[in-house]
């Protein structure tokens, strides 16, 4: 996986007013996760603020990064577990991460990213990609980048789905039902194939 760098500094107020006054310095309120838990068993948070110029480099973007943090002085590996938007803005609001390490597996959402010239583009029709990204789980170190997916074989009229697909070291966690990409009939192909039959 891409690895992004960031720095932040703890949060001593929480709430909406101090939340309000950061945002107004240019900064994002945010929290780490982690394994620690509180008396009540739930995963207790580390508060923090970032830079929102640091934070642009790791959301606005369609790469999954584990981000160095460095929370004063103190280094954390981390992958962004949720984000919040304005919602008329899109400027980013509020950021939650999960602490990793190298040997607990996590579960992420990694782009797709389709190879080949499909047979059933090369008959006329249109490939059709249905979903961005699929959800792999495996340490962080074992994650690529991106999933190439190879559509040389896909006929006219054809799907791949998620269970089809295995990639070595990485379990999947989309269901297995899942369309990934088809080929669809076009008018153009639709007409061959009708003259096709017309001529055999």
């Amino acid at each position: 996986m891409l690895e992004i760098n960031v720095s932040g500094k703890k949060r001593t107020e929480t709430g909406k007013k101090a939340s309000k006054m950061l945002r107004k310095e240019g900064l994002v309120p945010c929290n780490l996760y982690g394994e620690k838990k509180g008396e009540n068993g739930l995963p207790e948070a580390l508060a923090f603020c970032a830079s929102a110029a640091e934070l642009r480099k790791a959301v606005y973007t369609p790469h999954v990064y584990v981000v160095n943090l460095d929370i004063d002085g103190t280094a954390h590996k981390a992958i962004i577990k949720e984000l919040q938007f304005h919602p008329t803005t899109d400027a980013l609001l509020h950021a939650d991460f999960f602490e990793i390490n190298e040997t607990k597996a996590i579960t992420v959402g990694i782009p797709v990213n389709l190879t080949g010239h499909a047979q059933g583009v090369r008959d006329g029709g249109r490939l059709n990609l249905s979903i961005r990204k699929i959800n792999v789980t495996a340490p962080y170190k074992n994650i690529p980048e991106k999933l190439d997916i190879d559509v040389t074989e896909l006929q006219l009229g054809k799907a791949i789905k998620v269970g089809q697909l295995s990639f070595e070291g990485l379990e999947i966690a989309t269901p297995k039902e899942v369309i990934v990409c088809s080929v669809k009939a076009t008018r153009a192909s639709r007409s061959a194939a009708a003259e096709a039959a017309a001529n055999s």
